[in-house]
């Protein structure tokens, strides 16, 4: 699998659904989701290229494949 970087939003909301199933992205604090992204395996980019926008947009992009997945 190549390598995950911030721009990546879709695929990282994938991967934390994968690795937390059961997780409810909605309750989850900025600063847990960015310290998970940046621990997730294939996750290869700077941890300060990260920001709020790009942290909401992969919270709402997991937050639907919860909802999908209930």
């Amino acid at each position: 699998m190549p390598q995950l970087t911030w721009s990546d939003l879709e695929d990282i909301a994938l991967a934390l659904y994968d690795k937390f199933p059961e997780q409810d992205p909605s309750s989850i604090r900025f600063t847990d989701l960015h310290k998970w992204i940046t621990e997730l395996d294939d996750f290869a980019d700077d941890p300060k290229k990260s920001n709020e926008a790009k942290l909401e947009a992969i919270q709402m992009a997991w937050l639907d494949e919860y909802q999908e997945g209930k």
